[in-house]
C-alpha cells in the first residue's frame, strides 16, 4: 500500500510542477531574477504550496498518527550550522544558473537536454561527495 500511495503521491507531485511550469527552467530564472527582468507568475506557485501546506499540517496533526505509520518522523536538530548554510548555499547557486532543482529536474528527464543532463550529473557527483565528506556526522 505504501509504494502505491508514494507512486500516486509523486505523479500528482510531478503534474503540479508540470502545470505550474516549474519545469521550465527559463521561467524558474526569471522568477529568480528580482533585479532584472522579472518574471512574478511563480509567486502563484509559491502561494498556493504555503497556503496548501497551512491547511495540510493543521488537518494531518489532529489525526494523532499517519495513515500508513506507526508515528510522525520530525527532524529532530533545529540547529543552523556551517553544512546546513553550505548546502543551502550550494543548492540556491545551482537552483540560480540551472532554472532546476532536483524534482522538477527528475520531472524534466523525459525530455532531455544537453543543460538538463548536466544538471543532473552535476546533482548526482554533489550528492555522492557530500556522503563522502559528511560520513560520520
Amino acid at each position: 500500500m505504501k509504494a502505491i500511495i508514494g507512486f500516486i503521491t509523486g505523479l500528482v507531485f510531478s503534474l503540479g510542477l508540470t502545470l505550474s511550469g516549474m519545469t521550465d527552467p527559463a521561467r524558474v530564472v526569471g522568477f529568480l531574477d528580482v533585479a532584472g527582468d522579472w518574471d512574478p507568475t511563480l509567486i502563484f506557485v509559491l502561494g498556493g504550496a504555503v497556503i496548501t501546506t497551512f491547511i495540510g499540517y493543521r488537518l494531518v496533526w489532529r489525526r494523532g498518527t499517519p495513515l500508513l505509520g506507526e508515528r510522525f518522523q520530525l527532524p529532530r536538530r533545529r540547529d543552523i550550522d556551517g553544512r546546513l548554510l553550505l548546502g543551502a548555499a550550494l543548492f540556491g547557486v545551482g537552483w540560480g544558473l540551472s532554472g532546476y532543482c532536483p524534482g522538477p529536474a527528475i520531472v524534466s528527464s523525459s525530455a532531455m537536454s544537453l543543460p538538463l543532463a548536466g544538471f543532473l550529473l552535476t546533482m548526482l557527483l554533489g550528492w555522492w561527495l557530500a556522503t563522502r565528506l559528511t560520513r560520520g556526522h
